[in-house]
């Protein structure tokens, strides 16, 4: 059956409003909830934005516990270590389901795809030991029809003083850039915190936008100093996972040619009411495309970024904003045929509002923009997904409204809508679509137990 838009707006609305009245309890019970005896809201805004406590949750390496819940060891000695066993694995899991609309359908498609499930992710979350812990999720991806390495970070932690302050320190292994982040302005947790995959989206993003997430494998060190001072240092390497080892680089888009260096600085103010973040983030790459050898692209991706989260009574306003800019030189791509000769940028600035009512219900609404070089090969004119002008110019807004009728089930509604889709705000594909006609409608229901 095919539905008009205007009905499925209808529909979705309807399925939005039944859900908000189900239920009027709150509880949550995942696996960070059940080590450290706190529900969600101990360090959550409303997941998974962080408050001052959930970060440095984070900082600590996941190991903060309600209590020792190791299994009794023997002490060590320097030919005897002690074993260190956890009574309970930190287990925990979520399932998504999910119905997206596109004002205007894609050619040859459905329009309102419904994703049951859209993913199911399984969790390997929390302490493993007194100073390591971990946030490893795998995920069942509905589409692809298989379970695949998601989002990971695993860490080492201690905690000391330097100069009478307290230094937390620490080493760190992951699989996506600004992964490791505290706060929630960098791409990897940065608004929108969800998002479709059955609608268009624009065709030029920077590397750090998502484009190495679950493709490189990272190490690191990070440092808080008088929760006030942050910085982190990572090196980062190609690890295609699903492609047999030693990599061969064929068919990948990154082939980094020896070691991707990313860096993070933040400083922070904290008060009862006020918390304030400023910080600089950036990475160099070199990379192979296609390949191992030959010439290489090469980027530079740095910014400034920033959060303000005021307590207002029992409520929470959030500010937060950052941009980012790449340099690059194709000179891998222009041997290929697959970019212009000539040096290349982007440009991408994102910022938004939220108002967090409690932890039960949240609105916010964001504004985003990228614009860089024209290139008539990297962005070629296509149905949909292509451009008549050669510009990656897109811009629009996103609106979000979330409600959590318990603190471990979610139900959101995200409407995106563009001004300027690769270039153009009428035929900018070449093939008469519109910016608008991609405005899209996402209904989300996620429980997380």
């Amino acid at each position: 059956m095919k539905f008009p838009s205007v009905q499925v707006k209808v529909l979705l609305a309807i399925l939005v409003f039944s859900l908000l009245a189900a239920t009027r309890t709150a509880t949550a019970l995942p696996s960070y909830a059940r080590q450290t005896g706190l529900a969600c809201s101990g360090c959550h805004y409303t997941p998974p934005e962080l408050n001052p406590a959930g970060r440095l949750f984070k900082l600590l390496a996941y190991t903060q516990r309600m209590d020792n819940n190791l299994v009794p060891a023997p002490s060590s000695d320097k030919r005897r270590p002690a074993l260190a066993l956890l009574q309970n694995l930190p287990l925990g899991a979520w399932f998504e389901t999910s119905m997206t609309s596109v004002q205007t359908k894609q050619p040859t498609t459905q329009n309102s795809s419904f994703e049951f499930p859209q993913d199911i992710s399984l969790f390997l979350a929390g302490a493993w030991g007194d100073h390591l812990g971990s946030f490893l999720q795998v995920t069942y991806d509905a589409q692809a029809d298989h379970f695949g390495m998601d989002n990971t970070d695993i860490r080492f932690a201690k905690k000391t003083k330097l100069d009478g302050k307290d230094l937390i320190y620490g080493l760190m292994m992951n699989n996506n850039p600004t992964l490791e982040d505290p706060w929630m302005t960098l791409p990897a947790w940065g608004y929108p915190f969800i998002a479709p995959d059955a609608a268009p989206t624009p065709a030029a993003s920077a590397i750090l936008q998502g484009n190495l997430a679950q493709d490189v494998a990272g190490v690191g060190a990070y440092s808080m100093w008088d929760n006030h001072l942050y910085g982190a240092f990572t090196l980062y390497r190609s690890d295609h996972i699903g492609s047999s080892q030693p990599n061969a680089g064929t068919g990948a888009s990154y082939n980094i040619s020896g070691m991707a260096p990313y860096w993070r600085v933040a400083y922070q103010e904290s008060g009862r009411t006020n918390v304030f973040e400023a910080g600089f983030y950036g990475m160099h790459m070199s990379s192979f495309p296609g390949a191992v050898s030959g010439p290489t692209d090469d980027y530079t991706d740095f910014g400034p970024d920033f959060e303000y989260d005021r307590t207002i009574g029992r409520d929470v306003l959030s500010v937060r904003g950052t941009y980012l800019r790449e340099n690059s030189t194709l000179n891998g791509s222009i041997a290929g045929g697959a970019a212009s000769p000539g040096s290349h940028h982007l440009n991408t600035a994102n910022a938004n509002v939220e108002y967090h009512y409690g932890n039960r219900l949240s609105g916010a609404a964001g504004w985003f923009l990228t614009s860089g070089t024209a290139d008539a090969m990297l962005y070629a004119p296509a149905p949909v997904v292509g451009s008549r002008t050669a510009s990656p110019r897109s811009e629009g807004i996103i609106a979000n409204i979330s409600y959590w009728p318990l603190q471990n089930v979610d139900i959101a509604y995200q409407y995106y809508a563009y001004t300027r889709f690769n270039g153009a705000s009428s035929n900018y594909d070449g093939s008469g679509r519109s910016a608008s006609d991609n405005n899209t409608s996402y209904l989300l229901i996620r429980y997380i137990f």
